[in-house]
Order: C-alpha cells, then structure tokens, then sequence
C-alpha cells in the first residue's frame, strides 16, 4: 500500500495546468493518474487526441469541464465526422474508450480540478484527428520521439512536421472543434482556424 498527500507532490511544468503526477509516487503499474488545477479559459494538456491503446477516465472534483469528442473513423477519409460538446461538473465522471477523440478545457468562472485516469499506464498510440494527404487512409500518430513533433501515417509511412500558425508566426496550434463542430487546427495565440494544419515544406 502507498499513501500519498497531493499538495505535497510537486507540479510538473505545463503552460495551462498545475499537474501533480500521482502514478509514480503510488507506484501504480497498471494505470496512469494525475490531479489537475486548470483556471479558467485554459484546458489539459493536448489538442483533440485519442490513445488508440489506452482508455481515459476523468473525475471532476471541483468545477467544470468542458469536453470535445469525436468519434473513431470508421469510414472513408473523406467522410466528414462531427464532434460535439459534453459539460461534465462536479461530481461527475466521463470515459472515453479507446480510439475516442477528446479535449478538455475549462470555460467556467472558477478552477478546475479534476483527475485523469489512464489504462493501460503507458500509451504508445496517440493519433489526432488529421487524414495522411498522402494515402487519405488514416488519421496521422504522433511521433514524439524526435527533435520535433511530427505527424507519422500508420499506413503509408508519410511524416510531416507541423508548422507554426501562418498568420501571427506563433507556434502553438491545437486541434479542436470549431462553432460546427468540426475540427480545425486554431492558433491558442491570435485564434485563426484552418481546416488542416500547416506544415514545414
């Protein structure tokens, strides 16, 4: 048995939440849990992503999230997917199985507090909602074990590297829905949306 005191943990750097890591200090082998504090207008970490290897569950403890989802494809690349908005408050709970897309974020008034569980502990497949342009057969995977972040086709092979939002240079673009709820690639920094994201030539 492990017994930890949350507020003693340290807070990993994250630019819009106080994450406190409780896996390793539990020594948990079988499931992934951090404790976050988001105030309000930022959201966890990671834009509209999915463990294709690992389900995710969230407890809100204190607030309110707000949750994009967006189901597994299950068609055609060319077939759009609509995504919707679920408000999840205090008290409550949501799951989002493998290879469900989701976001989550804080539009309230007040802190967010919430707990994130994940299992299997490790995840080796996060995808985004983003077709290959090569083979339009899958959505792209993260390959974050280079120098940059790059987009990596489960079919094909083809890679490409994200680049910086075109209109203001800054280089923080996340997924997400937009008012039709369907995803777009925003810029957290000036707010321009783009049906895919751009990428380094």
């Amino acid at each position: 048995m492990e017994r930890v005191v949350i507020d003693d943990l340290s807070s990993s750097p994250s630019p819009d939440a106080d994450r406190r890591g409780l896996t390793g200090p539990l020594g948990a082998t079988d499931a992934a849990l951090n404790q976050y504090r988001i105030p309000p207008g930022d959201g966890f970490p990671s834009g509209l992503h999915t463990h294709v290897d690992q389900e995710e569950i969230f407890v809100v403890l204190d607030g309110e999230a707000t949750f994009e989802t967006l189901p597994e494809r299950d068609g055609p690349v060319d077939r759009p997917r609509t995504g919707r908005v679920v408000t999840v408050e205090s008290g409550e709970a949501i799951r989002f199985a493998p290879g469900e897309y989701q976001s989550g974020h804080n539009r309230s008034d007040g802190d967010l507090v919430a707990l994130a569980i994940g299992a299997p502990r490790d995840s080796e497949d996060v995808r985004v909602p983003v077709a290959c342009p090569d083979c339009e057969r899958a959505d792209f995977a993260l390959d974050t074990g280079g120098e940059t972040l790059s987009f990596v086709c489960p079919d094909c092979g083809a890679e490409r590297v994200p680049a910086p939002c075109p209109d203001c240079g800054a280089d923080a673009m996340t997924l997400g829905l937009d008012d039709e709820n369907e995803v777009v690639a925003a810029c957290d920094e000036c707010g321009a949306e783009f049906d895919r994201p751009p990428y380094r030539t």
